[in-house]
């Protein structure tokens, strides 16, 4: 499949955030869509109501019925409500959280059944997205849901820099009741083989990151460190998982030593977050791991300050939109590979 002929779900986000205009930004340079075909799910009357207000009016975007009509190389919109909906840039509310949760599972849908072939998501508010049918932190515990997969990995990546967390939208009280030997284990079992699947990194070095200052102080600032984190690593390890550490996550990120490893392992979502965002900038992309599809998000929320103010960055959403096509293109690769390795046979036919 060429590159052009990918087909990217793109959901609308929350409206009175800034996902309209990182949108209509990145998709106003007509050469991205050389490389794939873009499909959103919003809304036609909110869309031009941004494109008005922030003079973007340049930005034309072919509405459509269904992604078979899809048109290559142009910005395709699906839009799923006719109705006139409230626009109000920086607000909460239950409209625009509805419409949200819409994009999203019709996106979803048509993604599991192939009608597009990665999926980006625009920032959505967590609290007024919430309903019967999704009641998630987030939108990586809900396509976990959705794809029958026990546990997802949060990866925010840049090309600095990769890093996990092993306890995501929780509260920080309840962060380290989630620091186990088996929750380290799947987490780094699912960490390597995205980096091999998704990144082709054959043998990737992974650093972990202690729970306490210090990463404990051999025990003095806390025990999970030297008890619970350092066995699992041992462990890991013998199973064939490059896994170094318990790191001071201070030291750690105030040197260069995250530099000499692939990707790192927080244990909680502040404490790898902070200082992603902090290396990574505005490059940053939310990619959701360990799932049989491809989703990818900016690495920023609805930024209500500025919605509707035109001086959005859409640069972390246009990373989003590269790294879903990347990602889409070196799983396939990597999988095709493996099944040559597993059937020689066929290789040679």
């Amino acid at each position: 499949m060429s590159n052009s002929k990918i087909k990217i779900g793109i959901t609308f986000g929350d409206y009175n955030g800034i996902g309209p205009e990182i949108i209509l930004k990145t998709l106003s340079d007509s050469r991205l869509m050389q490389s794939f075909t873009p499909i959103v799910y919003g809304s036609s009357r909110v869309l031009n109501h941004y494109k008005k207000l922030l003079e973007l009016e340049s930005v034309n975007f072919q509405g459509i019925k269904d992604t078979d009509s899809a048109i290559a190389k142009k910005l395709n919109l699906i839009s799923l409500t006719k109705e006139e909906l409230p626009v109000e840039p920086g607000e909460m509310t239950e409209t625009a959280g509805k419409l949200a949760f819409l994009s999203l599972e019709t996106a979803v849908k048509d993604l599991a059944s192939n009608k597009i072939d990665v999926l980006v998501t625009a920032p959505i508010n967590k609290k007024n997205i919430q309903r019967e049918d999704f009641q998630f932190p987030g939108h990586t515990e809900y396509l976990a849901k959705y794809s029958n997969v026990d546990e997802a990995l949060m990866l925010m990546c840049s090309e600095q820099l990769r890093v996990g967390v092993l306890s995501g939208h929780i509260p920080l009280s309840e962060a380290p009741a989630k620091v186990s030997k088996d929750s380290i284990l799947r987490k780094l079992k699912a960490m390597q083989r995205c980096l091999q699947l998704d990144f082709s990194i054959q043998k990737p070095r992974i650093a972990v990151l202690g729970l306490n200052p210090h990463a404990g102080d051999e025990g003095l600032l806390g025990t999970e460190d030297k008890e619970i984190i350092a066995p699992a690593l041992e462990e890991a390890r013998s199973a064939g998982i490059f896994a170094i550490g318990p790191f001071p996550a201070d030291g750690f990120f105030a040197g260069s030593n995250w530099k000499q490893y692939d990707a790192v392992l927080a244990m909680y979502h502040d404490q790898g977050l902070i200082p992603f965002k902090h290396i990574a900038g505005d490059t940053g992309v939310n990619f959701t791991a360990g799932l049989p599809i491809v989703r990818t998000s900016p690495g920023h929320g609805t930024a209500y300050d500025i919605a509707g103010k035109g001086v959005a960055n859409e640069n972390s959403f246009r990373q989003a939109l590269y790294m879903a096509v990347d990602i889409f293109g070196a799983r396939n690769q990597n999988r095709a590979l493996e099944a040559s390795a597993l059937n020689p046979s066929k290789k040679e036919d």
